[in-house]
């Protein structure tokens, strides 16, 4: 087989791995980017957060206006849903981005190789059997995949992933959701707000699992007052395909009288897995734990000299921006510089209308901790930019610990909401107080004088609540 001898090559074309292999690069390493898709960005930029994110602004394009511009005075009648341009919007949308991640790469002189990478020795890679690499340094950045749920096979078709359900060829009468995170909500909302009934069934007796338990309850009533159905602490015990839909048996989660519910399409978005098969790790000694998660150390060491991993086969959030950010510290540490990833300021972000955001601890969390801390609240429909625009729903919450006033997490609920919570994330990241937050000028009428006055209400002095 033919050879080529790398400082770094990372396998993987995933946020993760292609900013590993960018900053690489721009720090004078040789550098390749084994990736097995056909097209840089990974589940992130093909089949997850931007084409998600392209449909959640078409979708609330339509809801605009179907059911809120006649409130500013603009009517406009018979509109209508061309599914098929929407799709075809989408999909421009990722192959442009996909496509100038590779001028990226040539911009900054990354091999691109396209095929399965396989790890055979240390130092030591194929691709798809016929290509040899070498390498200083292999980084693992192999993503996730869908996690499967057993009794309900996903054919793509009928039972589909949250890949499937980006292309449904027509909007359904009835989808069921089956979990309540956020992965599911966002996939839910294009689809209801397009004209689909909408059904969401969840394990726990709460949506938005592992989040601020006030986050799961607030959105829990939003999309009750949508007509959205949820069914809690309910479990899918199997499922039933035939010619026109899906029927889906049901039971309460500890146990109960069994029932079937009826759908069109079904969505099971019940988490995702890490994608580690196949890669060679055995070759090398590197066990994966029985989730399938790779263990390193805080420099993405996996213990065995040369091989490091990053992104969601190391486990912790799995968001495309962690990824990145261990992507880039890596490479800083492979050209040897020092680099972290301060995980404690890393946000989540759930892309539903409104918008929801968080940061660092939630209440659960500091309440596990015995923490002493404060809260400060301040909610959205008193805010004036708020109230112009009419999107009123939502709040802003800041933590704060009771002696030194030091920010420990925040979480905001409201339009924007996930470029809100990068004030919060830069507090955060430079140890601010909720007095600083408050004291720090914030120009009206804006979205962030909410995020003023909820640092104000940690000192329990909201002007304007």
């Amino acid at each position: 087989m033919a050879e080529a001898s790398y400082d770094v090559v990372v396998v993987g074309g995933g946020p993760g791995g292609y900013v590993c292999a960018i900053r690489a690069a721009q720090l004078g390493l040789s550098t390749a980017c084994v990736e097995s898709r056909g097209a840089l960005g990974g589940t992130c930029l093909n089949v997850g957060c931007i084409p998600s994110k392209a449909l959640l602004h078409s979708s609330e394009k339509y809801d605009e206006v179907t059911h809120e511009l006649a409130d500013h005075g603009i009517e406009i009648e018979n509109a209508s849903v061309n599914l098929k341009q929407m799709l075809k919007r989408k999909g421009k949308v990722v192959t442009d981005l996909t496509k100038g991640i590779e001028q990226l790469f040539k911009k900054y002189g990354v091999d691109y190789i396209t095929g399965t990478g396989t790890i055979t020795g240390q130092g030591q890679l194929s691709v798809d059997g016929e290509k040899s690499l070498s390498a200083k340094h292999i980084v693992v950045a192999t993503g996730s995949t869908h996690a499967e749920l057993p009794g309900v096979p996903i054919d793509e078709d009928r039972i589909v992933s949250s890949t499937g359900a980006l292309d449904l060829p027509e909007v359904p009468e009835h989808l069921v959701v089956v979990g309540g995170g956020y992965i599911g909500l966002e996939m839910g909302a294009v689809w209801q707000r397009l004209g689909a009934k909408v059904t969401v069934v969840e394990y726990l007796d709460r949506l938005l699992p592992g989040m601020d338990g006030e986050l799961g309850e607030a959105y829990r009533k939003l999309l009750k007052k949508r007509k959205v159905g949820m069914k809690l602490s309910t479990k899918v015990t199997g499922a039933e395909v035939g010619d026109k839909g899906v029927t889906l048996n049901l039971e309460a989660a500890e146990g109960g009288k069994a029932e079937t519910l009826e759908a069109d399409r079904v969505l099971v978005a019940i988490g995702r897995t890490p994608t580690t098969n196949g890669l060679g790790l055995e070759n090398v000694g590197i066990e994966p734990d029985k989730r399938g998660f790779v263990h390193v150390d805080e420099s993405f060491n996996t213990g065995v000299p040369g091989i490091h991993a990053i992104g969601d086969v190391i486990g912790g959030a799995m968001l495309a921006h962690k990824a990145e950010e261990e992507g880039h510290a890596l490479a800083e540490i492979l050209a040897g510089h020092s680099a972290r990833v301060n995980y404690a300021t890393c946000p989540g972000i759930v892309y539903t209308w409104p918008e929801i955001a968080y940061v660092g601890k939630s209440e659960d969390d500091l309440k596990a901790e015995g923490r002493a801390y404060k809260v400060g609240k301040f909610q959205m429909m008193a805010n004036s930019r708020a109230r112009c625009t009419g999107q009123t729903e939502g709040f802003v919450k800041i933590l704060a610990d009771k002696e030194t006033d030091r920010v420990l997490g925040a979480v905001v609920m409201g339009a924007e909401a996930g470029n809100t919570i990068h004030e919060l994330v830069m507090a955060m990241e430079f140890a601010a107080s909720a007095e600083d937050v408050a004291r720090a000028f914030h120009g009206h009428p804006t979205l962030n004088e909410a995020v003023k006055e909820a640092a104000m209400a940690a000192h329990d002095k909201p002007i304007h609540m």
